[in-house]
């Protein structure tokens, strides 16, 4: 007989999770595209801040976008998985189904 289990909630926490990243990351880039690189002073340094911030925006938004990924990557994972145990539940069910003692 198989046995075939996983917790259901896993899948919610992974996707849970992964969608807080993904969401931290979105506000993240935006607070650091809205940077104001003025408040340092000098000019060079000013420039600096906006370089820096771009490029930080730039990772954040990767970052935030493989993350998304992720979510995807779990729901399908969860759909599948789901998909197989109903398969496998009715295998188990059925009348040609042979007794193990």
């Amino acid at each position: 007989m198989s046995d075939l289990s996983i917790d259901g909630t896993v899948f919610e926490g992974l996707r849970k999770t992964f969608t807080s990243v993904a969401d931290r990351m979105d506000a993240a880039r935006r607070a650091l595209r809205n940077a104001d690189g003025s408040v340092v002073g000098a000019g060079k340094l000013v420039e600096e801040v906006h370089d820096f911030a771009d490029d930080w925006g730039h990772g954040v938004k990767q970052l935030g976008k493989h993350t998304q990924g992720a979510v995807k990557v779990i729901d399908r994972i969860d759909r599948e998985f789901t998909k197989l145990d109903q398969e496998l539940a009715k295998a188990l069910a059925s009348p040609g189904k042979k007794k193990e003692r």
